[in-house]
């Protein structure tokens, strides 16, 4: 059963084309990825989904309802976290009380227990939840923004490039913990990310972005098999392209 879907989605900025006829669908309980380089138009996708950017043409259904256009606090209270790219915490704020922000949209009385929960996920947050969230390391603060989300209760969570500017021993530890809340609580996952690798590794399903269009998709384990996915985005190549240019290596899709 389909989660999310999008259909012919159009966004842009300005004057300019951010994503052209984008479609797309993100089945419950999987982790989905879309990959691409740089400007491809992925953030741009979780943004207009979140309702953080307007489309111009298309559609976006979650949970069988039409949120095209709605307000992010709507999507939010449906059951939407967005985990922006650059985490975006409120430096000010401690850990626990920028934490308790991602429960704004809640009226019951376990937001105490989500907590808990979360710091069983992040236990080093939990020893720091008195700090300003401003003095966490990259990160911790990326650790903060997911477990923000969290507190939302997701049925969906946007993730954008979480694990931009990380260590490897910690790309690690923030996949680890993608799979476990996907397997542990039932969250659905759209991960926009430019390590291919770790994204490949983790997700059931993969979307490729190019020029603000979807231009391959296929499950995680063929993507990782196709020659186009190893060289341009996995960094390996076959014996016999040694010593081409890259860029005279043309994409099979194009």
């Amino acid at each position: 059963m389909d989660l999310l879907t999008l259909r012919n989605l159009e966004t842009w900025y300005g004057p300019i084309p951010a994503i052209r006829g984008v479609s797309l669908r993100v089945e419950e309980h999987a982790i989905v990825t879309l990959l691409g380089a740089n400007g491809a138009g992925k953030t741009t996708v979780l943004k207009t989904i979140s309702g953080a950017m307007q489309p111009q043409k298309g559609s976006i259904h979650f949970a069988g309802r039409d949120i095209t256009r709605r307000d992010p606090d709507r999507v939010a209270r449906l059951g939407v976290g967005h985990v922006p790219e650059g985490r975006e915490v409120f430096p000010f704020l401690s850990v626990e009380e920028n934490l308790k922000t991602g429960a704004f949209t809640r009226r019951d009385g376990e937001v105490g227990a989500d907590l808990e929960m979360v710091y069983a996920y992040f236990p080093g947050l939990a020893d720091l939840r008195r700090l300003p969230a401003g003095f966490l390391s990259g990160g911790q603060q990326q650790m903060l923004a997911i477990g923000r989300a969290l507190m939302l209760r997701p049925r969906l969570m946007l993730l954008d490039e979480p694990s931009l500017g990380l260590s490897p021993r910690l790309v690690a530890e923030i996949a680890g913990i993608v799979e476990r809340l996907n397997r542990e609580r039932r969250v659905t996952i759209l991960l926009v990310e430019q390590n291919a690798r770790m994204a490949l590794d983790v997700s059931d399903y993969g979307y490729v972005m190019e020029l603000g269009r979807i231009v391959m998709e296929d499950t995680c384990e063929r993507l990782a098999d196709a020659s186009d996915i190893q060289e341009f985005y996995l960094g390996m190549k076959d014996e016999g392209v040694r010593g081409r240019r890259r860029w005279k290596r043309r994409k099979t899709w194009r």
